[in-house]
């Protein structure tokens, strides 16, 4: 039999540090953008969002696994859901826009793109507290 419980803890680490990994890439390129470093580092987050994006799907199936299709819950699960689908689609979509874009965005799609990466990043942070309230607490 499959233990779902720990594919998931296994499998939610990766989005969740390779998002904030990729954030953090992003707003150094934007805050250093004069130094030759920004462009590996826009490579860097662009890699890292990519692989966030794919892992996200292990991490959301195996979810889905342990909860038996309940996609929304209540109490903490509920919480957890509330945060974990925003910040999966955003990953995902942010993944997509960002590999159909690369490097021509315009200064407003990519200040959209950078506020839209921190709400991401802020969704998967309030995901992960609300998951980890469930396993240490019991819910």
């Amino acid at each position: 039999m499959i233990q779902w419980d720990q594919i998931h803890g296994a499998t939610t680490h990766f989005p969740i540090a390779l998002l904030l990994f990729s954030t953090g890439c992003d707003l150094c390129a934007v805050a250093f953008w004069k130094i030759a470093f920004t462009r590996e580092l826009r490579l860097a987050s662009f890699y890292s969002l990519a692989i966030a994006a794919v892992s996200s799907f292990g991490a959301v199936l195996s979810g889905i696994m342990i909860t038996k299709g309940d996609v929304w819950g209540q109490g903490t699960l509920g919480w957890h859901h509330r945060f974990v689908w925003p910040a999966f689609a955003l990953i995902v979509g942010l993944a997509i826009w960002r590999l159909l874009v690369r490097e021509r965005s315009s200064r407003v799609g990519l200040s959209c793109y950078l506020a839209l990466m921190l709400i991401a990043s802020g969704t998967i942070a309030a995901a992960g507290y609300w998951g980890g309230e469930l396993i240490l607490g019991g819910g």
